[in-house]
């Protein structure tokens, strides 16, 4: 009996790993399409692209294993079947809720690693991806210079660098501010340099001068340096502070914030609170999905031209399961009523599925032979 456990579970372990790598591995490539515009616009490095969208996965991870789960299940069963090795076991007396403890074993355990990557893990890596974007998106210290290109930093900030000399040096340096109404200032500059501090970075330029006009022409100014510095931090738009949004925020804040007490806004409040309950509900779909996926294939009768029907009646039942999660959640969203309803719909297939696993005989009498057995052996 632990061997045939170890047996099944080994191939819905190999099974989930390989088509979850392969999920996650599609939606990654896609996702990270979106912020492909960092690179182009922002100039920021491959290297600092490929960390943050690495920072996505975890919560690919989380949404794709159910589904994996599922997935595995009903292979790894439907190919027992085709196999005839479940007919097999199935002689030797083994019943559908003994058939289906590795898959329930299993979604346990990957329920249990769901719990610490929805509350712990995932919360954690979106903030550390929004806090890079943040600053890509509001801070100059990631800034990459092109040669002889005009570079725009943010809206109405523009810079431009004739060549790059060695220990970091920067020749024939433009600078055009003109984001102040009224006001419009150019920089220009034989040589500088970019200097990070800890109020972000600055550029330090050397022999030039700095034209300032109104809007309309109607005044001008000059100024000739020989040393003059620009902090970039302070040219930003941003007022340095961020909101964080609820797939970043502790478990705690998620049930606690208020507009009174935080500063979320009044309509946040419900995307907070749906937010909490889906990080206690997310984990328990491996459970849900992995005893649909049982019962689908282990409570009906053996066909030999296939179990077709079943799985697909198997496959349609989890995406009804799965579309109405995303249905309640927006409904909740609006109306904190409908959040007990995240529970039902995840806990509901649970009770219902061991409920047919425990009660469902194909045998009428005692000592009768199991009709899956007698299909095969009249097929023989």
């Amino acid at each position: 009996m632990h061997g045939i456990n170890r047996y099944i579970i080994k191939q819905i372990l190999v099974g989930f790993v390989i088509v979850t790598i392969g999920l996650v591995s599609l939606i990654w490539l896609t996702q990270s399409l979106n912020y492909i515009d960092l690179i182009l616009d922002k100039g920021i490095g491959v290297d600092l692209f490929l960390r943050m969208t690495m920072l996505l996965l975890p919560n690919f991870v989380v949404f794709i294993m159910p589904i994996s789960l599922f997935a595995v299940i009903v292979f790894v069963y439907n190919r027992l079947i085709s196999d005839r090795e479940l007919i097999v076991m199935k002689a030797a007396g083994m019943s559908p809720v003994q058939l289906a403890r590795p898959s329930i074993i299993t979604a346990a355990v990957l329920a249990v690693w769901g719990y610490f990557m929805c509350i712990v893990y995932v919360p954690q890596t979106v903030k550390d991806f929004r806090e890079m974007r943040w600053q890509v998106q509001h801070n100059a210290s990631h800034l990459f210079f092109k040669e002889g290109e005009f570079n725009n930093i943010t809206n109405g900030l523009t810079v431009f660098i004739k060549k790059k000399i060695d220990n970091g040096i920067l020749s024939g340096i433009m600078i055009h501010d003109d984001r102040v109404k009224d006001k419009k200032v150019t920089l220009i500059a034989e040589n500088g340099k970019l200097v990070y501090t800890d109020d972000g970075p600055m550029a330090v330029l050397s022999k030039g001068s700095r034209q300032e006009t109104s809007e309309k022409g109607e005044l001008f100014s000059i100024l000739y340096f020989d040393d003059y510095s620009m902090e970039f931090g302070a040219l930003s738009k941003s007022n340095g502070n961020r909101m964080r949004d609820a797939r970043e925020r502790t478990m705690k804040e998620l049930f606690t914030s208020t507009e009174k007490n935080s500063s979320v806004l009044k309509r946040d409040v419900p995307k907070f609170r749906v937010e909490g309950h889906k990080r206690l509900t997310l984990p328990l779909y491996c459970i849900s999905f992995a005893l649909i996926a049982c019962v689908g294939l282990l409570c009906g009768n053996f066909n030999r031209r296939g179990q077709n029907k079943q799985v697909y009646i198997t496959i349609a039942l989890m995406i009804a399961s799965q579309s109405l999660s995303l249905a309640i959640e927006n409904l909740a969203v609006k109306n904190l009523i409908f959040v007990p309803l995240m529970y039902i719909n995840v806990l509901a297939p649970i009770g219902v599925c061991l409920y047919l696993l425990v009660k469902y005989n194909p045998n009428k009498r005692k000592g009768d032979v199991p009709e899956d057995v007698q299909a095969v052996t009249d097929e023989k």
